[in-house]
């Protein structure tokens, strides 16, 4: 089988690689190793709210650069900050007229747009029909109308590499082992969220221990395969994820506990203590970091968020924010009237919660937030005093849901090696590349984002390298 371009992974950055190379008059395949007419992936599974930092990807570019500059605290490498946030907008036009289709929302940031028809925020998986599976259906209809092939079950295993440059992959398809020529390869399978074995590499040895929030599918094969053929690896440490209620660790089987009930909010309006009754983060930095310092605790098992009445029944009622979901899907929730009691059934020192709540509520009062230790955050959502009886106790852990950090690319999506030269026919866009995320917030760029820019600026370093116009 011999291709122009072949790609590896059928989510949103392959398609849209795929799609876009096509039109530039490339032939294309597309390797996917599910074999389901409708296969599995974070792509499928996302909500499907495309930002970029929980900013408009409509906005102009100037804006977008100076959003990630900041966000990341200048980490992000700037030739690709620039080129991402410069070409924000025009992805999200270019799958308009490939037949995508969004809706406005109201995100905590401003405005966003969400891929239609929109998904709702209940329990369970809820992807079918919704706007992350009817655009992954339409971009495959539109490969298939301009000549190019999503092979399904085809296992990516090596990539062939001939004179220092990438000449193809080598996959497993129908259980034969291939070999599928082509002149660039894209690698575009997404991180290593379901690899529990990378986690521990490139993130926290407690990785046993961390609620694995994604697809199946995320294994990092084509990190693997990069780095066998000298890509540089780089900018791990850091991913995107959520605190998540216990039971969905330890009870895996039930799956009414994600993506949703989201207790972001929840987390950021009470206290999460270890044990002892401390605190042990600064809630108020939001669900992503939180996540983060959860997954580097010696047990990422032996949180409980503490909250009260008030709480429960104004911020918790919000969105999917825990309050009914938590007790329609039957998960523990401790709740007395006394802190004391509370702190018994959760299994957390009575005497270091009540003195913990105790000075935080006086702290709170005073409007000293930031003497406490750790500091609380104000914004965007400010601390409440916990006062209102009866109180919660609910058991935590830290879900994650999509990596950081992978292959170090260029501008044209073109990886490179540790020295900084190119690897020649070799691309990569998505959740697989390095470059863009990082800072002591863990900014986190967005799925949708790297999918959707990085997709296209992969096709058109394709072509350029082909000879071809990017331009069509």
């Amino acid at each position: 089988m011999q291709f122009d371009v072949v790609a590896i992974g059928g989510g949103f950055a392959g398609l849209i690689a795929a799609n876009r190379c096509a039109q530039l008059g490339l032939r294309v395949a597309v390797l996917e190793k599910e074999t389901a007419e409708r296969y599995l992936n974070n792509s499928r599974y996302t909500t499907g709210i495309a930002h970029i930092l929980f900013q408009d990807m409509r906005l102009p570019g100037e804006k977008l650069l100076e959003v990630i500059n900041q966000g990341t605290e200048g980490e992000a490498d700037p030739a690709l900050a620039k080129a991402f946030a410069d070409n924000s907008r025009r992805a999200i036009d270019w799958l308009v007229a490939e037949g995508g289709k969004y809706i406005l929302v109201n995100a905590p940031t401003g405005k966003s747009i969400m891929l239609a028809p929109p998904r709702r925020f209940k329990q369970g998986l809820d992807w079918e029909g919704h706007g992350a599976d009817y655009l992954l259906r339409k971009l495959e209809s539109n490969l298939k109308n301009r000549g190019g092939r999503l092979i399904r079950g085809a296992d990516a295993k090596a990539l062939a590499i001939a004179d220092g440059a990438c000449a193809g992959v080598e996959a497993v398809i129908g259980g034969k082992l291939e070999r599928l020529d082509a002149r660039a390869v894209v690698i575009a399978d997404g991180g290593f969220s379901s690899n529990v074995e990378m986690i521990r590499r490139y993130i926290t040895p407690r990785a046993d221990r961390l609620l694995i929030r994604s697809a199946a599918t995320a294994m990092g094969d084509g990190l693997r395969m990069a780095e066998a053929a000298g890509a540089q690896l780089c900018g791990f440490g850091a991913f995107y994820g959520h605190p998540v209620h216990r039971d969905a660790i330890t009870c895996p089987a039930d799956t009414m506990l994600w993506p949703f009930p989201m207790i972001d909010p929840l987390t950021q309006a009470g206290l999460v203590v270890g044990p002892d009754g401390r605190r042990v983060a600064d809630e108020g930095r939001g669900g992503i970091v939180l996540a983060n310092l959860l997954a580097h605790l010696d047990d990422p098992l032996s949180t409980s968020l503490i909250f009260d009445d008030l709480t429960w029944t104004t911020i918790a009622r919000k969105g999917p924010a825990g309050n009914p979901m938590i007790l329609s899907a039957g998960a523990t929730l401790h709740r007395a009237y006394k802190l004391a009691e509370l702190a018994t059934l959760a299994g957390v020192s009575p005497e270091g919660l009540t003195a913990t709540i105790g000075e935080f509520n006086t702290t709170i009062a005073k409007g000293t937030a930031a003497s406490l230790h750790p500091p609380r955050t104000m914004t965007p959502l400010a601390a409440r005093p916990i006062l209102h009886p009866p109180f919660y106790a609910l058991p935590l852990c830290s879900g994650i849901t999509a990596t950081m950090g992978g292959i170090a690319i260029d501008v044209d999506c073109r990886a490179l090696r540790a020295g900084g030269s190119v690897i020649p026919g070799l691309f990569a866009a998505g959740s697989t590349v390095a470059g863009l995320e990082g800072g002591k917030q863990m900014a986190y760029m967005g799925g949708l984002s790297k999918a959707f820019i990085l997709g296209l600026l992969a096709a058109e370093g394709v072509a350029r390298a082909s000879g071809k116009s990017a331009r069509t």
